[in-house]
Formats: C-alpha cells, structure tokens, sequence
C-alpha cells in the first residue's frame, strides 16, 4: 500500500507493546527510516528535533524488536507493535504515557498496567501532598516496611474470616507491592512471565526449589 506522507515528509508512528497492548511512545518515521527499520526488524526514527535517524536502543541498550506494522484508514498514522529490551521512555518509565490528565469520577476502568504506570509517574514526577510520592522519597527501607505491615493486616483479615476486610487489606497489599516493582524496577511483564514459567496452581514451586 502506499503510505501517505507529511509536507515534512513524515509519518506519525504509535509503538505500542505487542504483549501487553501498553501504548509506549509517540514517534515520526520518513521514508529511510522506515526503510531501515522494515529491513533491520527493529525501531528506527527520525528525530524532528535533531533532524537525523534515529534507532532506539543505539545508546541506551533499550532497543525494540518490531512484531508489526499496521497503517490506519487514512495510511496517515502507523502502529507498529514491539517486543522491547527495557524502558521506551528517557525517563526510565516503561512508557512515555505516564502523567495523569484526566480520569473520570464516573468511568475508571482498572487495569494494573494503568495502576503501575500512575505509579510510575509519581515515582519520575513527585506529586505535592502524594502519598505514593511520599514513599518514594522516603525509599526502599519504608516500602519493604509498609510491605510487611500490609501482609500483616492480610494475614489477621483473614484470620477473622472478615470477607470485606480481607478484600480491602489485599488490595492494600497489591498497591504497596506495586510501588515495591516500580522502586525495584521490576516490571508486570517480568512478573507475568514468572508466572507462566511456572505450574503455579498444582506445584508448590518454592518447595520444589528447597528439595
């Protein structure tokens, strides 16, 4: 198909995870550099603001592995799915979409991708009065401490045989394990293929490991 350039002659290019769907960043592609990436399998750009090609990962290691290619109606835009090694953003953030705009008192889809990425986003850009901010900027003795308290409170919720208590300490207990990953830098990625690795419903993995 013929893909229809800019007057600039570029073309906006969405990256998007091929596993987890996570939009990553926005970036531009002309015509060499989309040559370039069709014929390395891997991202490659053009830098509007240092006007030169530009391979992701050349520098930082964070390279992107393309999976797809798909031009929207128009053959304007382009959403090219990756299998990455590393964060997309120069921040460090998985993603460069990280800073809250807006969410809707009315509409609040959950999902823990937009969890960990708000997270994230309080951890590269402190928020006054945040007590994700708060915890952060305290560090990891605080997090693993409040870990603990968490699991405590999990532990004698379900001793009680308290169903709401037990459901709100466990979420409790989600939110403080996720500030933990993005402290650590460990990823829903890296946690979700652990657990595909293993046979977590019918092998007591730990144990296994002990023997």
């Amino acid at each position: 198909m013929e893909l229809k350039f800019d007057e600039r002659g570029l073309i906006p290019a969405i990256v998007q995870d091929a596993e987890t769907k996570q939009v990553l960043t926005l970036a531009y592609m002309n015509a060499e550099s989309l040559a370039i990436t069709l014929a390395e399998g891997r991202t490659c750009f053009w830098s509007r603001s240092r006007q030169e090609l530009w391979r992701k990962g050349e520098t930082s290691g964070n390279i992107q592995r393309v999976a797809s290619i798909t031009a929207d109606c128009d053959a304007d835009a382009l959403v090219v799915q990756v299998v990455k090694a590393g964060p997309a953003c120069h921040t460090g953030a998985e993603s460069c979409f990280f800073q809250p705009v807006y969410i809707s008192d009315e509409v609040k889809p959950f999902c823990y991708e937009g969890l960990y990425q708000l997270l994230a986003g309080r951890k590269t850009a402190p928020k006054e009065g945040s007590y994700t901010t708060y915890l952060f900027e305290k560090g990891l003795d605080k997090i693993l401490k409040k870990v603990g308290e968490e699991c405590t409170e999990v532990i004698i919720a379900g001793r009680k045989e308290d169903r709401a208590e037990t459901v709100y300490e466990i979420a409790d207990l989600v939110y403080h394990v996720m500030v933990l990953m993005v402290e650590s830098g460990i990823t829903l990625e890296e946690i979700t293929r652990e657990l595909a690795s293993r046979h977590v419903v019918d092998h007591k993995v730990k144990q296994e490991r002990m023997q």
